[in-house]
């Protein structure tokens, strides 16, 4: 549709460079439009959980209201009514912005962070653009832009003081640390101790029945990739997410199915050393490492007391070693 418009070349990406200022101000009103559009989608995604991080966008997205009507009526004082059509991906080399449906994989933190960068390249932006702008007021206009893109960090600040108190931040970052436990942490160490302890009994019952490693490692294979699509359609499956809040469930049935597998392969990948009893030795440490892995994570992730994770996972794993051992060798 763009290319009916008579536009030089418009039917490839243009520079920047070769942009006129009529060119310049119309990419620089669909920028602000199209960022103060990312930021109501910023606030409406934290709304619910982040209602004071969700002010401040909003904030920020007024304050590009109040930039693209000032560039509209500099352009309709000089080039009328008529807005050339021209877009950021128009244009090569020009900043880029993610779709804003990846937002919905944005956490608190990235998404502030991912504010912070539109700042500067708008600024950048402006700074180019004054630059060649020859029109007077025009080129006062993308210098003021400029200078408020730069101070929009401070802006910024100074509205995350009237909505983010420290109490309200600590609150905030509290509910994403407690989000990103429930979606990946939880499943994941659900998924790492399925593999790990699960798939004791069965690789090391084999390992000492046959004594063989490749065998040894194909039915560690198998029993590990199997237990970890189990898990992850398992995890993916039973909750949705919506009532408990534990997140997207392919979220957690990746975390869940990929640790399961990861946590079976772990003393499994071994046997594929030749030497039985070296491939077993390095069996045991692995096995060593993933439940003390375990610990570390319970203890860090879920506040679980190291005693008790050290007596349930460190116990337990080893009454499923020694069931597998004891199998195998009978």
């Amino acid at each position: 549709m763009l290319s009916r418009f008579s536009i030089p070349g418009f039917g490839s990406r243009r520079r920047f460079d070769d942009l006129s200022e009529q060119e310049i101000l119309a990419l620089a009103i669909s920028a602000e439009e199209e960022d103060g559009q990312i930021y109501r989608a910023y606030a409406a995604r934290l709304a619910a959980q982040y209602p004071r991080s969700a002010a401040v966008f909003q904030g920020m997205a007024a304050t590009e209201d109040t930039h693209r009507r000032r560039l509209i009526e500099a352009y309709q004082r000089r080039f009328g009514e008529f807005i050339i059509p021209i877009r950021r991906e128009h244009v090569a080399g020009y900043i880029a912005r993610n779709p804003i449906w990846l937002v919905e994989n944005l956490g608190l933190d990235r998404v502030r962070e991912e504010a912070a960068d539109m700042e500067r390249q708008a600024g950048a932006f402006y700074v180019a653009a004054a630059a060649r702008a020859t029109d007077a007021e025009t080129r006062k206009l993308l210098g003021d832009l400029a200078a408020a893109e730069a101070g929009h960090e401070r802006e910024a600040n100074a509205l995350a003081a009237e909505h983010l108190t420290e109490e309200g931040r600590a609150g905030e970052d509290a509910a994403a640390h407690r989000q990103f436990v429930l979606t990946w942490v939880q499943p994941g160490l659900a998924g790492l101790m399925d593999g790990s302890v699960s798939t004791l009994a069965p690789i090391f019952a084999t390992a000492f029945a046959t004594q063989n490693p490749w065998t040894t490692f194909l039915v560690g294979l198998s029993a590990s990739i199997g237990a970890g699509i189990s898990m992850g359609f398992t995890e993916a499956a039973h909750d949705d997410g919506k009532v408990s809040g534990r997140g997207a469930p392919w979220k957690r049935g990746i975390a869940s199915g990929v640790m399961t597998t990861v946590g079976g392969l772990g003393h499994a990948l071994p046997y594929l050393i030749p030497n039985f009893w070296t491939a077993t030795a390095i069996a045991f440490a692995v096995v060593f490492i993933e439940l003390w892995a375990i610990v570390w994570i319970q203890n860090r992730y879920m506040e679980t007391p190291f005693l008790r994770a050290t007596f349930q996972i460190v116990l337990g794993g080893g009454l499923v070693l020694a069931a597998g051992i004891l199998i195998g060798g009978a």
